[in-house]
C-alpha cells in the first residue's frame, strides 16, 4: 500500500505551505488536503502559492476537499446548505483547476450539517443535485467525487457507510457515476458502523480510504482498532488506491509508528 499525508490535519506545527515539503522530507510521495483556502474562490495567486507548493516539493496531490465552509466553526461542508448553491458551484470550478494543474483527481465533498430550518427532505435533493454538478466539474480532468461519513458532529446526516451509499445511489440515477465512499475507518468505527462487514461488502468500490486510531483520533498503535488488519482486506478485495494518513499526533515525531515496520514510508 502506498500512504499520503493529509497536510491539513498533520504537520500542523508549520505553515500550511511549508508542509507538503516536509512530508516529502519524511519519505512521503503524496499529499492530501482539506481546502486549504479562506473562501470557496480563493485570489489567483493564493492558488497559485498552493499549486507550486505541491510541485516545489515533488509530491503528488493525491486529495483535495471542497470547501466545506467555515470548519473549526462547526461547519462540515457546503453540499446540502440551503442558500450557499451559487459558493459551491464556483468552487467546483476552483477545484476543477486545481486539479488539473496538480494531477489530482479525488475530491471530497462533505454533505453538510442538517439545517433546522429546512426540511431534511429539501436538504436531501440540493444535496443530490450538487453532487451531480460537482462530479460533471470533474470529469472532464477524470476526477471522482468522495462522499464521506463523518463522526464528531451530531448535525452531520452521513454517519454510516450505508447512509453515503444510499445517496451515491441517488446521484447515480440522477446520471452522474463518477461518485464512491470514502471509507474513513476512523469515522466509521466511532459513529459504530461494522467496519469489517463494510469492507466485505464494497472495498473494492472505495473510492479512499482514510485513516486514524481510536480512541482518540491518533496515530495507528495508540487506540484499539485493527487497522492493518482491515487495510489488508481491502486489498484483498480490490481495493488498489493509497491509504491517508489523518490523524492527530501524540507525539513530536508523528511517523515515529512507521519505523518499527519493515515497510518504507511510501509503501507497505
Amino acid at each position: 500500500m502506498s500512504y499520503t499525508v493529509n497536510c491539513s490535519i498533520l504537520l500542523t506545527d508549520l505553515p500550511l505551505l511549508e508542509r507538503p515539503a516536509a512530508a516529502r522530507a519524511a519519505g512521503f510521495d503524496a499529499v492530501e488536503f482539506w481546502w486549504p483556502f479562506a473562501s470557496p474562490v480563493p485570489a489567483d495567486r493564493d492558488v497559485d502559492a498552493f499549486v507550486a507548493a505541491i510541485r516545489d516539493a515533488g509530491v503528488q496531490l493525491s486529495g483535495l476537499n471542497f470547501d466545506a465552509g467555515d470548519m473549526p466553526g462547526g461547519d462540515r461542508g457546503l453540499v446540502s446548505w440551503i442558500g450557499r448553491e451559487a459558493e459551491f458551484a464556483e468552487n467546483v470550478a476552483v477545484v476543477a483547476a486545481i486539479g488539473e494543474r496538480t494531477g489530482c483527481t479525488a475530491f471530497n465533498a462533505l454533505y453538510g450539517n442538517r439545517q433546522p430550518e429546512h426540511s431534511p427532505a429539501a436538504q436531501d435533493a440540493l444535496a443530490v443535485q450538487n453532487l451531480v454538478a460537482a462530479a460533471q466539474g470533474v470529469a472532464r480532468i477524470g476526477g471522482t467525487v468522495l462522499l464521506e461519513p463523518v463522526s464528531g458532529t451530531p448535525a452531520y446526516p452521513l454517519k454510516t457507510a450505508q447512509d453515503a451509499l444510499d445517496v451515491i445511489t441517488k446521484v447515480r440515477q440522477a446520471g452522474a457515476d463518477n461518485i464512491r465512499l470514502l471509507a474513513d475507518f476512523y469515522h466509521l468505527a466511532v459513529n459504530g458502523d461494522d467496519v469489517a462487514a463494510v469492507i466485505e461488502q464494497h472495498a473494492a468500490e472505495f473510492g479512499h480510504i482514510q485513516i486514524a486510531d481510536a480512541p482518540g483520533r491518533h496515530e495507528p498503535g495508540t487506540g484499539e482498532l485493527p487497522l492493518q488488519q482491515w487495510i489488508d482486506r481491502s486489498r484483498a478485495l480490490g481495493y488498489s488506491g493509497r491509504v491517508g494518513l489523518e490523524y492527530k499526533a501524540s507525539q513530536g515525531d508523528p511517523f515515529a509508528w512507521l519505523s518499527s515496520r519493515t515497510a518504507s514510508r511510501t509503501g507497505a
